[in-house]
């Protein structure tokens, strides 16, 4: 089993340095392919200057390998050749965005399912913002209004990005309509398990959670279990 990174969002500021040396590491290195799965920024056209944002900034960190794939859409998320890189990736992220719009284009895919192969074989997968979202069980649709079904490798949790800025403003209304861990991450602020669901904080804030109405909040370089 390999290893998941969550964080917050503003992915690719200076505060993130910290989570994503880690997660590099975890992969095995600066020699490790890097695979970035850009759709939640594909609803506005933005996939590719997304993309191209994280090849630089993991490559600023002394990545070799980055990548970032043409994964748009349920088509693509069916294209057996980006599911072949992303079963051979050793570190697996997704971008920030459009919520919604990336859990249902990579639900049940031929590309999720090679990145689940690659977790299994060892690989971290890490999520900002709304790729830390859809990696839970389940994740808050703010459009709709509703709690809907993730993609399920964080059982029994619902992350909230920005908690610092406005994922705060969340916890309130979940509280009262699901019976579920709620995780509020700061941005530019990381947790990442050790494969056995205990959680270290790594970057500039920290993490908030909710549990059973309890809330404790851990600084960077805290540990937690979930």
């Amino acid at each position: 089993m390999g290893y998941l990174l969550l964080e917050g969002g503003a992915e690719f500021g200076g505060g993130m340095r910290d989570p994503d040396l880690k997660a590099i590491e975890l992969a095995g290195g600066f020699d490790a392919p890097i695979r970035i799965i850009p759709t939640a920024a594909a609803p506005d056209n933005n996939h590719q200057r997304a993309g191209n944002n994280g090849i630089r900034w993991f490559q600023s960190l002394g990545a070799k390998d980055v990548i970032s794939l043409p994964l748009i859409d349920k088509v693509s998320a069916n294209d057996e050749s980006l599911a072949k890189l992303l079963r051979e990736a050793k570190l697996i992220y997704m971008l920030g965005g459009f919520t919604s719009y990336l859990g249902e284009t990579l639900k049940e895919s031929a590309s999720w399912n090679a990145a689940l192969e690659a977790y299994h074989n060892g690989a971290v997968i890490a999520g900002s913002s709304a790729g830390a979202m859809v990696m839970c069980e389940f994740y808050y649709d703010l459009n709709q209004g509703q709690v809907v079904d993730g993609l399920n490798l964080v059982s029994n949790s619902i992350v909230l990005p920005h908690h610092n800025t406005f994922g705060k403003s969340w916890a309130s209304r979940l509280l009262e309509i699901v019976q579920v861990n709620l995780i509020g991450i700061d941005e530019q602020t990381g947790m990442i398990d050790d494969g056995a669901r205990t959680w270290t904080v790594y970057g500039r804030g920290g993490v908030t959670f909710y549990q059973n109405r309890q809330v404790e909040i851990y600084p960077s370089g805290k540990s937690f279990s979930v």
